[in-house]
């Protein structure tokens, strides 16, 4: 039997036959342009049915955390609906690909966050393609690295908000109408909410905001039978690395720093969403799981 994430392991040692190298990548970047690949779980995650029916939408789903959260949800049994930048169109593809694979329904729908108009779109064409929603995940994000805040535009400035925040705003809104009793809603934030690099102001301002707007959230909606939780990640290994969320003379000694000694896989942090999303969380709210090789938060 191959493993799968339910294989004992030790940790520490853990993919190290990916190693981290030095790259750049124009625009948002691709998983199909990495050098080294990430693993999204793709020959490891195996289903257990803890999903058998539902209906999620997926922001950032194209590659990194959000594609290892998609191929996790559709084994476990839900359609999943993709969105994703047009231009990322190669690496969607491929997701849809092992969605269907799976036997579940896969709902394709690029276009770019920044625009509120499609924002709420989507919801509706999510809705419209899978029949329903019962589980949102706000997980697309952008990042770039600035030295230094005089260099940081007022440009960069607002997409990163828009993108982090604003979209989280604008989609979870359009989906209220739709989440019935036992719906969830995760939301991902990362470590540099609590552990910010000064060289990601404003990114890592936008964390702490999804933190606090899903926390205050999740005290609205509790009442109403509908969950608010948020995912955490420390250094994961994704396109966006190389497309100018961290200098690439530095990737080779990405997440070195971590108490494990290496950077996270996106197919480690799919549990934590298939987690919050299923009914054995159902006590769960307004919660934060840090997936983050052990760096402590507070």
């Amino acid at each position: 039997m191959s493993k799968d994430q339910y294989t004992m392991s030790d940790p520490t040692k853990l993919y190290s036959e990916i190693d981290t190298t030095a790259q750049s990548q124009e625009g948002s970047g691709l998983d199909a342009n990495l050098i080294e690949k990430a693993d999204l779980g793709e020959s490891s995650y195996r289903g257990t049915g803890r999903l058998q029916g539902r209906k999620a939408l997926i922001t950032g789903a194209d590659s990194g955390i959000g594609a290892a959260t998609a191929i996790a949800f559709a084994r476990e049994g839900a359609d999943v609906a993709l969105s994703y930048l047009p231009e990322e169109e190669e690496d969607a593809k491929r997701i849809v690909s092992l969605i269907e694979e799976a036997g579940q329904k896969a709902v394709p729908l690029p276009g770019n966050l920044t625009d509120p108009a499609y924002c709420r779109q989507l919801v509706s064409d999510a809705v419209d393609g899978l029949g329903g929603l019962d589980i949102l995940v706000n997980n697309a994000a952008k990042q770039q690295h600035v030295e230094d805040l005089a260099d940081l535009s007022d440009e960069q400035f607002d997409e990163t908000f828009k993108t982090n925040v604003y979209a989280m705003f604008w989609i979870t809104k359009a989906a209220l109408p739709h989440l019935k009793p036992g719906s969830t809603i995760i939301n991902t934030s990362s470590i540099q909410a609590y552990q910010p690099s000064e060289n990601l102001l404003d990114y890592a301002t936008t964390k702490a905001s999804i933190n606090t707007f899903s926390k205050g959230l999740a005290q609205q909606l509790a009442p109403k039978g509908i969950r608010v939780n948020v995912v955490a990640p420390g250094p994961v290994w994704t396109p966006l690395q190389t497309a100018g969320g961290q200098p690439s003379e530095e990737l080779p000694e990405f997440g070195d720093s971590t108490p494990l000694g290496r950077p996270g896989q996106p197919a480690e942090l799919a549990p934590a969403f298939v987690f919050l999303a299923s009914p054995e969380s159902s006590y769960v709210v307004g919660a934060t799981i840090h997936v983050n090789g052990g760096s402590p938060t507070l």
